[in-house]
């Protein structure tokens, strides 16, 4: 019998301010293997904006790095132990004060969300599909 698992790839991690350059040639070299390629550029676009989220917003910058293969395309989380939530404005828009990296994750991929992690943190996601 034949199972299926999907392709999984994890990275916990203590982000500092060149985490996201690395973190884009490891997401590059995944969605090749996965033959994904096509959506480089908006998962390279998400996880950078994750990842400096951390930077900017988590105390102590560790998280853990989650990329999901699924028939229908990809999910990425990224999971940190600070339970406050991304600043989301009431309107996602390019003059806000916050949250302009939420827009322009909300303009490339196809749906985020954020949920409670299992350390009472956060995990910010998003999904990009084929």
């Amino acid at each position: 019998m034949n199972h299926y698992f999907p392709p999984t790839y994890r990275l916990s991690l203590t982000a500092g301010e060149h985490s996201a350059r690395h973190i884009r040639r490891i997401v590059r070299s995944l969605l090749d293997e996965w033959e994904l390629a096509q959506l480089t550029d908006a998962v390279e676009l998400g996880v950078t904006e994750l990842v400096a989220n951390v930077v900017r917003h988590v105390p102590d910058r560790r998280c853990v790095l989650l990329l999901l293969r699924s028939a229908a395309g990809v999910r990425v989380e990224v999971a940190d132990n600070c339970p406050q939530p991304p600043c989301v404005p009431a309107e996602l828009s390019p003059e806000a004060e916050g949250g302009r990296g939420l827009v322009l994750l909300d303009a490339v991929v196809d749906k985020w969300g954020v949920g409670a992690a299992g350390s009472g943190g956060k995990t910010v996601w998003f999904e990009c599909g084929v």
